[in-house]
């Protein structure tokens, strides 16, 4: 029953008179302010707003979603198929459950115990061990993948409904081991760094097969990145020495096609030279062939001109010459030089002899 407070201010008022040892000290009237009088009127309807605010805060009907998250709405434990949009949103307490799920871009690294780093909270970052593979002859090998996918937000429910919200260890961490197992072991362990880019090329094709191929498509795949083959110590010492051997080898074709252009250089150059002095002992040849040809023709030429005509001219001088002499020196002799063609003429003088020859 709510409790007048003027009556009880009253009763108290007269009371302390009372006791106040036979009333000589009067007690001033004390009057409430106006909102502790309507009190006991008002408590009722504010102890059940109090107590909404209490199962309000208690019970938390509502959710806020941020971008890059989806929200997964279950009532009575089953899972509405209309995923819930980055927002404000209301429910019922106790009925229904909001499962927010993350639609970001998620990284998962396959990496050797050495290089793990610690998995943070939210970050979208899983870290899982190196795939353990045996090669095509059982020897032991270990593969660093980093795997990009995300969730697909028009299918989150219905992902979440089959596989839980670990779903990517059951969709994505099973697949890529299975399929690096299946495609590196088809390899021995010595040629998977020559066979890099064509494992590479093979593991993302098949991975992305069995990822589309799931019940809905649950999983976008962004990416696939093989980033180390780990072998054996013993077959990594294999391949420095064959690396060691291919590059003497190299080193040996090297130097011998360096000393085949220098022989083939030289034999050039005396090719050359002997062309050279090949043209150079025809042009001469040539020359003379053409002097011999042209003093041939002369000759010819000459001997075409004396007709005997000439002759008898030519004797005509000679004599005429013969008589000057005479006249000159009588005691000149004359005589002729066996198969000449003109006499020499020797002129005798008092003083000295003197030869004078008459040819032309």
């Amino acid at each position: 029953m709510p409790v007048d407070l003027n009556d009880y201010f009253n009763k108290k008022s007269g009371g302390s008179g009372g006791n106040g040892g036979g009333g000589n000290n009067p007690v001033p009237n004390f009057e409430p302010p106006e909102f502790l009088k309507n009190l006991g009127k008002k408590a009722g309807f504010l102890y059940v707003l109090i107590a909404v605010v209490v199962v309000l805060v208690i019970a938390k009907p509502f959710v806020i979603i941020n971008s890059g998250e989806m929200g997964i709405k279950a009532t009575a434990g089953k899972f509405d198929p209309t995923p819930m949009n980055p927002g404000f949103h209301l429910f019922i307490p106790f009925l229904q459950n909001i499962f927010i799920v993350d639609t970001k871009v998620r990284i998962m690294n396959y990496t050797s115990t050495s290089e793990q780093e610690a998995t943070q909270r939210g970050s979208g970052i899983k870290n899982k061990n190196a795939i353990s593979v045996l090669d095509s002859r059982g020897l032991p090998v270990s593969i660093d993948l980093t795997v990009q996918y995300k969730l697909e937000p028009t299918t989150a429910p219905q992902t979440i409904a089959t596989w839980g919200m670990a779903w990517e260890d059951k969709i994505i961490n099973p697949v890529v081991r299975d399929v690096t197992r299946n495609v590196v072991g088809q390899y021995p362990a010595e040629e998977l760094p020559l066979q890099r880019n064509a494992i590479a090329a093979k593991i993302d094709q098949q991975i992305r097969k069995n990822i589309n191929a799931q019940p809905g498509r649950p999983v976008q795949l962004l990416t696939v990145q093989l980033r180390k083959i780990i072998l054996p110590q013993k077959i990594k010492d294999q391949i420095e020495i064959v690396q060691i051997a291919k590059q003497q080898v190299e080193k040996t074709k090297y130097e011998v096609e360096q000393a085949n252009q220098e022989a083939y250089k030289k034999a050039a150059l005396a090719t050359g030279d002997a062309n050279a002095r090949k043209i150079k002992a025809k042009g001469q040849a040539s020359a003379v062939k053409i002097e011999a040809d042209a003093n041939s023709y002369a000759n010819i030429e000459i001997a075409k001109s004396i007709t005997p005509n000439l002759l008898k001219l030519r004797q005509i001088e000679v004599q005429g010459q013969f008589n000057d002499a005479l006249k000159v020196n009588r005691d000149a002799k004359i005589f002729l030089t066996p198969g000449g063609a003109v006499p020499n003429i020797w002129v005798d003088t008092k003083d000295t002899r003197k030869t004078v020859s008459a040819n032309k």
